[in-house]
């Protein structure tokens, strides 16, 4: 018998003061069975740091054709492609030829180092790509945020990131890496 997905509802209010953007979103996110909490709370705060009216999720895990996050055009074009983790350079490079713009957000104790030291020099031609590590005690923190409904709440400013719920609001550790100063 196989494993079905375990849907969360999240209502996350959005302050984001260093795009003027603020808005609440009410979001269905499926957890799909070989996908951890946090990784999935990860998801939520791409959402958050990315957020419009177009920016959906994917089928993600489900179908790995696809980004974990996108953006449409109305014409169908993907304006922005959103990746956790820590994809190989073919990936990266079907994203930076498919996307206007592309995002990855790695995360993980040790091993998203090791990735970017082996991938760096192979990416920098990609000028619509940034990489940004989340923190490993961010991470860790997110899974403090889980339930099957969740009120989530998300403040950006002068490039500070909160995300999390009136009981447990976490200080989110962003590290740029690619491309680096932006």
């Amino acid at each position: 018998m196989a494993l079905t997905a375990t849907i969360f509802k999240a209502e996350l209010t959005l302050s984001d003061m260093d795009r003027d953007y603020y808005a609440t979103h009410n979001l269905t996110v499926a957890l799909h069975p070989s996908e951890t909490e946090s990784r999935m709370m990860l998801r939520l705060l791409a959402f958050a740091l990315n957020a419009n009216e177009d920016l959906a999720f994917s089928k993600g895990i489900s179908n790995p054709e696809e980004p974990d996050l996108w953006q449409h055009h109305p014409n169908g074009t993907i304006t922005h492609w959103i990746d956790l983790g820590m994809p190989d350079e073919k990936r990266l490079r079907k994203a930076c030829g498919n996307a206007e713009r592309v995002t990855v957000y790695c995360y993980g104790p040790r091993a998203p180092q090791v990735w970017w030291d082996g991938i760096k020099n192979k990416v920098q031609r990609f000028d619509n790509l940034s990489v940004i590590y989340v923190d490993h005690d961010s991470e860790v923190a997110l899974e403090g945020c889980v339930n099957r409904t969740m009120q989530l709440q998300a403040m950006i400013q002068d490039g500070q990131v909160w995300f999390g719920t009136t009981d447990n609001n976490i200080e989110i550790g962003l590290d740029r890496w690619y491309p680096a100063g932006k």
